[in-house]
This record gives structure tokens, C-alpha cells and sequence, in this order.
């Protein structure tokens, strides 16, 4: 059985899909953490109880909720106008410059 028909039968059956040592090993692996064995069970407890809580969430019928544009009842988000109010300054910037070729600035080498 592969991992997307398990993972579609958890949802079915309403398992809860806790991950293992190794599934924690191998996400410390590839986020570059170094996880001792004393903390690896309080990471698979944690993460687990993560991972379960989202299974939760993502069981709830959401179709009929309607979107809201604010958290807060009767209240709209104050939007600023959606205008231009930066120029270029490129040129003006660039005069300062005590280098400058093809439009870039030139800098000394630091690297050899």
C-alpha cells in the first residue's frame, strides 16, 4: 500500500496518522537539526500531536462557510489607494556614486 492510499484511508476510517522515530529522524535530517536522543521522543510526542490536530482541522466541513473579509463582525479592513508613490531615483542616486558603469555601481574588490 503506498503512502497516498494510506493516507487516504486514515481519512476514511478517521485514524489519527502519528509519525514515528524515523519519520522525526529523517525531518531533523532534512531541516538540518541536530535532535539528541533524550529530546527525539518529547519531537515525535510533539510533532504527532501536530500533525494530528491538522488531520482534525482538515475533517471540518468548511463548504458552507461564507469567506470573511474581517475577523470582526460589522467592521471593514482600512486599505490605503492602491497608487504609485515612489519615483525613480536611479539617476539622482547614481550622481553620488563615486563609480559607476553600465548604469551599476562599481565597488572595489574585497575577494581575491
Amino acid at each position: 500500500m503506498s503512502g497516498t492510499e494510506k493516507c487516504a484511508l486514515a481519512r476514511s476510517f478517521r485514524i489519527y496518522m502519528s509519525l514515528t522515530r524515523q519519520d522525526v529522524e529523517k525531518i531533523a535530517q532534512l531541516a538540518r537539526l541536530s535532535i539528541t536522543e533524550p529530546e527525539l521522543p518529547v519531537y515525535v510526542t510533539s510533532l504527532s500531536s501536530i500533525v494530528d490536530f491538522v488531520a482534525e482541522l482538515s475533517r471540518v466541513d468548511t463548504g458552507s462557510v461564507e469567506p470573511m473579509a474581517h475577523p470582526l463582525e460589522g467592521q471593514q479592513q482600512r486599505l490605503r489607494p492602491d497608487v504609485v508613490v515612489d519615483h525613480d531615483n536611479h539617476e539622482k542616486y547614481q550622481r553620488n556614486a563615486p563609480s559607476v558603469q553600465a548604469d551599476l555601481y562599481v565597488v572595489p574588490r574585497v575577494i581575491e
